[in-house]
């Protein structure tokens, strides 16, 4: 049988991730074993501390055992944390430690939404691919630079590290797993026990893009701010290199170090925002919105839009705007 330990860090952390995540995978082994199979986990909660306090006291996880008494292990769980994350990183740094451990020892790691920050923290991510959730984006960027964060994977697997989202979005990354240590047709059940969209793979339609703005570079900054003052014109590369007098191989370089984008990505992902709210909000037209945000391509609006969206405009509309679908 293989060991799963599910991390309870110091500190302030989701208690969500810790429960679902429990309450998944024993609902897998009692699954195996109703099904005459053998269970595939034995699940150990552990931690550094006797017990975690959640929510101000009013709920408290005593994890079953001290991470030092477990001498080996197959899979890792880190569930998400709630906001403080140097914080975190300081009260768990011996936690971070064991992680690391065992991970060159063999086993794989499973980060839940913020929960990248003390995955990160270990310089396991250096040059990996990772997800967290899209709200905490540049925070994570300006902390971990080696890392190749995509907020807009829901969830990543590379190298036997396993990244997810955000937010309850943690409930997809538990069935991906139970599909890859059990087997689809757990996974299948667990999903319809527990309600949980199946191969779901991207976080974009929920992200709400506002820009990678804390890389303090100035240029960069106030071509940004003339993008999103732009919204209604077509913009291109060499007008914004000229404007800011920046060669344009140089300004494309400097763009993308500090935001993630490219310009021309950029002023799409603006744009895009701007069309999502105008959905969300209105009763107008696909082409009225398509003209506001400085498009006259039809064609062209619709496949940008589903790139960041993963929807059309109009299934877009018909999920946020019923009234408007009408």
């Amino acid at each position: 049988m293989k060991h799963l330990t599910i991390i309870v860090p110091d500190g302030e952390n989701n208690l969500s991730s810790i429960v679902g995540a429990y309450k998944i995978f024993t609902r897998a082994n009692e699954y195996r074993k109703e099904s005459g199979k053998k269970e595939v986990f034995a699940i150990q909660l552990a931690g550094i501390s006797k017990e975690v306090d959640f929510h101000n006291g009013l709920f408290t996880v005593k994890p079953h055992t001290h991470i030092s008494a477990i001498t080996k292990t197959d899979l890792i769980i880190i569930p998400s944390l709630n906001h403080n994350y140097q914080q975190a990183i300081k009260k768990n740094s011996l936690l971070i430690d064991w992680i690391a451990q065992h991970y060159k020892e063999g086993a794989e790691i499973a980060s839940i939404c913020t929960g990248a920050f003390l995955l990160a923290a270990s310089g396991l991510m250096d040059g990996k691919t990772c997800s967290t959730h899209w709200a905490v984006g540049d925070i994570f960027r300006t902390q971990f630079p080696k890392v190749h964060l995509q907020t807009d994977k829901l969830i990543t697997d590379e190298g036997g590290i396993y990244t997810n989202g955000g937010a309850y979005s943690f409930l997809n990354l538990l069935i991906y797993l139970v599909e890859k240590y059990y087997d689809r047709q757990t996974a299948i059940f667990c999903s319809k026990v527990f309600q949980i969209e199946i191969d779901r793979q991207s976080q974009s339609l929920f992200t709400i893009f506002t820009g990678q703005k804390l890389h303090g570079d100035d240029v960069v900054q106030q071509a940004q701010a003339y993008i999103e003052s732009k919204l209604h014109e077509k913009i291109s590369v060499e007008e914004l290199s000229t404007r800011f007098a920046v060669g344009r191989r140089n300004f494309d370089r400097r763009f993308i170090k500090a935001t993630g984008n490219t310009p021309v990505e950029y002023a799409q992902r603006v744009k895009m925002e701007a069309a999502k709210k105008a959905f969300e909000t209105s009763r107008k037209t696909v082409n009225e919105v398509m003209y506001e945000v400085g498009y006259s391509d039809a064609k062209a609006f619709r496949e940008v839009f589903r790139k960041i969206t993963g929807m059309s405009p109009l299934e877009y509309r018909g999920k946020y705007n019923k009234e408007a679908a009408v």
